[in-house]
């Protein structure tokens, strides 16, 4: 019988953007040594269509993610949470009983202003740093290191 993998959440406040983005990228670097799920304490409804086409680009396929409310995993077994929320108005949820917990604030790209070249360069530089912090921790996860 096979153990079950650990589980990171991964949340944010509107689950649109960076959350969903984080988990693709987890996904694909440590998907085989994790479960990744995300979520929000207030979610908007939808997975934003500039955040799909970013990971798109990177050969990630967030399209059938869906935007989910952080109290749907209540009663999951959640290893490690990881918040990515950013701005200081943003309150980052909390999540009650998880064993270890990370915080990694990045911008939301989804209030971006500017020509549409502009705003899809401010999702393309948020996915990019999410990539980076990400993959480095996935990297950990193989080395052995800590959830």
């Amino acid at each position: 019988m096979s153990k079950a993998k650990p589980a990171v959440l991964i949340l944010c406040t509107g689950n649109s953007c960076r959350s969903h983005m984080a988990e693709g990228i987890l996904k694909a670097a440590a998907g085989d040594l994790v479960d990744v799920y995300s979520a929000g304490s207030k979610p908007a409804g939808y997975v934003h269509p500039k955040a799909i086409q970013v990971m798109a680009e990177i050969g990630i396929d967030i399209s059938g993610h869906t935007s989910k409310h952080m109290d749907t995993f209540l009663d999951r077994d959640i290893t490690t949470v990881i918040t990515v929320c950013g701005n200081a108005d943003q309150a980052c949820p909390t999540f009650p009983g998880q064993v270890n917990r990370h915080h990694w604030g990045f911008d939301d790209p989804a209030h971006a202003t500017g020509s549409e070249e502009e705003i899809l360069a401010e999702f393309r530089r948020v996915r990019d740093q999410i990539k980076l912090v990400f993959e480095a921790y996935a990297a950990g996860l193989r080395e052995g290191r800590n959830l």
